[in-house]
C-alpha cells in the first residue's frame, strides 16, 4: 500500500490508561442529578461524541426510569443540555491530568513513521477539549498529522465515518484500503468498518476493557490473560478485523498489511 495511514482514537486508545477522564465526569454528572448511574452504564456509549453519549445514557431503559422517578418525567432535550454544560465544565478542569500516552504509544508511532506511515487520529472530544489534551500529550512525545473532531464534521461523529474521511483529505490518502483504524471501544470499530478501513482494537487500557492502570497492575498473570481474552472477544464480536494487546505488535501488523 502507498500513503498508508493508521487513525488513532485518543483516550483509551493512546493517552489516559482506561479513558478514566470522561467516565469520572459523567459519573458525577448523574450523580448531582440525583440519578446515580453504575460505571458499565457510563462507559457503554464510549467514543461517541460526549453529547451523544449522555443523550444515549438516558435513553438506557434503567436511566429512564430512575430520572422520571426522581424527576416526575421522563427525560427531555433540555436534559441532555443541562448535563452536557455540566459535564464540559468540570471536563475542563481535569483533561490537563490524563493526557499521558499510554505505553508502547510513543515508540510504536515513530517505527510507523520511519516505515512512511502518516498519523490521523479521531475522537469524541470537541475541538476546544481536544485542543487541551493534544498541547500536553505533545510535550510528552505523542502528536499525530491530523486530529479531526465531530464539530467539524458537522456534528456526524462516531459512529459515522466522516472523521475518518477527514483524515484521508488532510493526509491525502484516497483509497480506504490504505486506511488502519485502532480504537478502544465499540464505536471506534463501527467508526472504521462504515468508512471500510482495516479495524484493529486495542485490548490493554481500552475503555472496552474498564480498568485503571494501577488495577490491572494488581491482577495476577491468569486474571490478565483472562480479562484480555474476554475483551479481544468483545472487540470481535463488534466486527474488528483483527485486536491487539498493546501497541507494540501495531507496526508488525501494519507492515503485514503493506
Amino acid at each position: 500500500m502507498s500513503k498508508t495511514c493508521v487513525i488513532f482514537d485518543w483516550a483509551g486508545t493512546t493517552v489516559d490508561f482506561g479513558s478514566c477522564a470522561p467516565v469520572e465526569v459523567f459519573l458525577t454528572i448523574f450523580e448531582e442529578a440525583r440519578v446515580p448511574v453504575t460505571f458499565e452504564e457510563a462507559r457503554k456509549p464510549m467514543g461517541m461524541l460526549k453529547v451523544e453519549h449522555i443523550r444515549t445514557m438516558l435513553e438506557m431503559p434503567r436511566i429512564q426510569s430512575a430520572w422520571e422517578e426522581v424527576h416526575g418525567a421522563l427525560p427531555k432535550e433540555a436534559d441532555v443540555v443541562r448535563l452536557y454544560e455540566s459535564f464540559e465544565g468540570q471536563l475542563f478542569n481535569t483533561l490537563r491530568q490524563f493526557t499521558t500516552p499510554i505505553s508502547g504509544v510513543v515508540e510504536a508511532v515513530h517505527a510507523l513513521r520511519a516505515n512512511g506511515v502518516k498519523i490521523g487520529s479521531t475522537t469524541g472530544y470537541t475541538r476546544e477539549m481536544i485542543d487541551i489534551v493534544k498541547v500536553d500529550a505533545a510535550e510528552k512525545g505523542y502528536a499525530p498529522d491530523c486530529i479531526v473532531t465531530a464539530d467539524e464534521v458537522s456534528g456526524h461523529g462516531r459512529p459515522a465515518p466522516f472523521m475518518i474521511y477527514e483524515n484521508m483529505k488532510s493526509l491525502d490518502v484516497a483509497d480506504v484500503r490504505n486506511v488502519v483504524k485502532v480504537g478502544d471501544t465499540k464505536a471506534d470499530i463501527e467508526e472504521g468498518l462504515h468508512a471500510g478501513a482495516y479495524t484493529i482494537g486495542v485490548i490493554v487500557g481500552s475503555s472496552e476493557m474498564g480498568l485503571t492502570e494501577a488495577e490491572f497492575a494488581k491482577l495476577n498473570e491468569e486474571e490478565k490473560r483472562a480479562k484480555i481474552a474476554e475483551v479481544r472477544e468483545q472487540f470481535l464480536s463488534y466486527g474488528a478485523d483483527a485486536t491487539i494487546e498493546t501497541m507494540a505488535e501495531l507496526p508488525k501488523l501494519v507492515r503485514e498489511l503493506v
